[in-house]
């Protein structure tokens, strides 16, 4: 028995904390480093800044996202999105902006393949914060075959 008390002890010594939110004073993002959190709608770690996002709540409280479109699907059901703070980091000026002034471009490669990348300067073919949640609620997005092989241009037998 203590030999097994022992082992269970040393494996949550040895686990690495992850966090799945932390706290923000005044309504900014916040810093982390990688695998320090993780995605609270897929549970993946974080493993840096591209292509990130973060919810900040009415409490301060901020969720992490590994993906732009992890932030679209959770804020769909969120009771009053109107007080959540949303954040995303920009593929083309590598910093956070409010998510809802950002582009978003469908094609990218990002970490639940959903492929929207996020940019703080209009891109051709881009979308705004609407429309991007639409598409991600729709479902048209490259997790789609039919929306990979257009977006692509890939052939039937290629998707």
């Amino acid at each position: 028995m203590k030999k097994v008390l022992f082992l269970v002890f040393l494996l949550f010594v040895g686990c690495e904390r992850v966090e799945v939110y932390k706290k923000s004073e005044d309504g900014s993002f916040v810093e982390f480093k990688p695998k320090e959190v993780q995605c609270v709608k897929c549970t993946m770690q974080l493993e840096g800044k591209p292509h990130s996002a973060q919810a900040v709540m009415p409490s301060g409280r901020v969720y992490f996202f590994d993906d732009p479109g992890c932030m679209a699907l959770w804020f769909k059901d969120q009771k009053e999105p109107q007080k959540i703070k949303l954040w995303v980091y920009t593929t083309d000026t590598k910093r956070y902006i409010d998510a809802k002034k950002a582009y978003y471009k469908l094609g990218e490669k990002t970490p639940m393949n959903y492929g929207f990348g996020a940019y703080e300067y209009k891109q051709k073919d881009s979308v705004g914060f609407e429309q991007f949640l639409l598409k991600m609620i729709r479902g048209e997005n490259m997790t789609n075959p039919a929306i990979q092989k257009k977006v692509l241009g890939l052939k039937k037998d290629e998707v």
